[in-house]
């Protein structure tokens, strides 16, 4: 692959994750706003991203100075007499005015501080029902999968999974759609399978998702459908192209051994890499024999079938769609919106038991930019900025100064015991919050790139 290619996806993912993060951010301060607006808040500046030193574009209307900053960690709402990331500790030495924040009620703070939070969620419901009604729904039963799942990465075999396995369940609840596996797999303890026919189940190492960032080095999924040994595509500057080989052939044996699976094929090369293998080939009504030379290491240019279409046309799966209506496409969007915070919420309680090593796997911009596909596809847009919406919501209602949830905590403090805390005391609370997040954000973007919570 050219590096012109390569930058060319990376400018595209770049991309994607601009727009998501600049709609999430602008909406979720945008709530923060509303909110401090209807309560006769004074909001002295609205913010994408923060502006150090200088902005590169600011308009003041009214009270409010509207800008965009350059450093693309987030974005911010000043709101007067309020102790935020400004730290504008000149302004609160003053008498509280009764515009500022500090002088409205309790209750309406808390409003303000939740305002962010609600838009998030309310976003991440409208998006995925507008998914659901502009392109519906795509589900895999297991049922179909009929041949079980091939290995794509050798932790999943270190793990004790098998090509062929049909996996039932995880942590004792069935799963239904395929679609389902990875996810419902990384956070569970056990999984269930049928191999050859008995039903077993494999214990998952309380470090599994370690091990799976230790391992893993490629975007190669963990598993595919098992699909039979069709060929996808030969390449034709290798042997097998020149030996005869073509797209749609079906390799029926190597050297008299049988493959009926594609997964069975590799294994079968290496152990014959620089030698020469007869294939047995069927081709639409024909079956011919193919002598084929095997590099040395054990390649000769051919892949599987792949996507949805080939492998419904080859019997793999059945993929089952719905399109819903706009009064369907509603408690659906809000059903999916909570499967998708309990997943997040699954992955945080691993992350923070030390024993799962998923701390490992915390990643920054990259691991986010990664996330979008390499070719501008708006509907994976909206499905991965919808996830992000619900994140960002519940990571602000973490009890942590500096975020809303420790706003939150602050006035629920000062509603149930009728006294404000000392401003000071908030003072120090903002500053050390900052300082947490911000040693979070540099360690998972350090993780990233160099890979500083993996074992070398």
């Amino acid at each position: 692959m050219s590096l012109a290619i390569v930058w060319g996806e990376v400018g595209v993912k770049a991309a994607q994750l601009l727009l998501s993060l600049s709609i999430l951010v602008i909406l979720h301060e945008f709530g923060h706003f509303i909110t401090a607006r209807w309560f006769k808040c004074r909001v002295e500046k609205f913010y994408l991203f923060f502006d150090p030193w200088f902005s590169l574009l600011k308009k003041k209307v009214g009270d409010t100075e509207y800008g965009i900053g350059w450093l693309p960690l987030g974005g911010y709402v000043k709101i007067a007499g309020m102790i935020d990331e400004s730290m504008d500790k000149d302004q609160l030495a003053q008498p509280a005015q009764p515009d500022e924040f500090r002088s409205k009620p309790a209750w309406q703070r808390l409003i303000i501080m939740l305002g962010g939070v609600t838009v998030n969620v309310l976003l991440a419901f409208i998006i995925y029902a507008g998914i659901l009604m502009v392109w519906g729904e795509k589900k895999i039963p297991m049922a179909s999968v009929k041949n079980g799942i091939s290995i794509q990465d050798s932790v999943m075999y270190d793990m004790g999974f098998k090509n062929g396995d049909k996996i039932l369940a995880a942590n004792g609840k069935p799963i239904d759609d395929y679609y389902d596996i990875v996810k419902r797999v990384i956070v569970s303890e056990n999984v269930t399978v049928e191999r050859d026919g008995k039903v077993q189940t494999i214990v998952l190492p309380i470090n599994f998702i370690g091990k799976l960032v230790e391992k893993k080095k490629s975007n190669t999924p963990l598993i595919q459908p098992r699909v039979p040994a069709i060929l996808g595509g030969v390449s034709d500057t290798m042997t097998a192209y020149k030996a005869g080989l073509r797209e749609g052939d079906q390799i029926l044996s190597i050297d008299s051994l049988q493959t009926p699976f594609f997964d069975m094929v590799r294994p079968l090369l290496l152990a014959r890499k620089g030698t020469t293998a007869t294939l047995q080939v069927k081709r639409g009504a024909q079956t011919l024999g193919i002598l084929v030379p095997i590099n040395a290491t054990g390649a000769v240019g051919i892949a599987p079938i792949s996507g949805l279409e080939e492998y419904e046309k080859a019997g793999v799966v059945k993929v089952v769609e719905r399109k819903y209506g706009f009064f369907e496409a509603i408690p659906a969007g809000i059903s999916m919106a909570g499967t998708q915070l309990k997943f997040y919420i699954d992955q945080f309680a691993k992350i923070l038991s030390p024993k799962t090593e998923a701390y490992k796997g915390l990643g920054g911009f990259k691991s986010m930019g990664n996330v979008f596909p390499s070719e501008w596809d708006w509907e994976s847009f909206w499905t991965i900025t919808a996830f992000f919406s619900i994140i960002l919501a519940f990571m602000n209602l973490l009890p942590i100064p500096a975020l809303d949830g420790g706003h939150v905590l602050f006035t629920l403090v000062e509603m149930i015991t009728g006294r404000k805390p000392n401003p000071k005391f908030l003072e120090y609370a903002q500053l050390a919050g900052m300082v947490l997040l911000l040693a979070l954000m540099l360690y998972a973007n350090g993780n990233d790139w160099f890979g500083w919570g993996r074992n070398k």
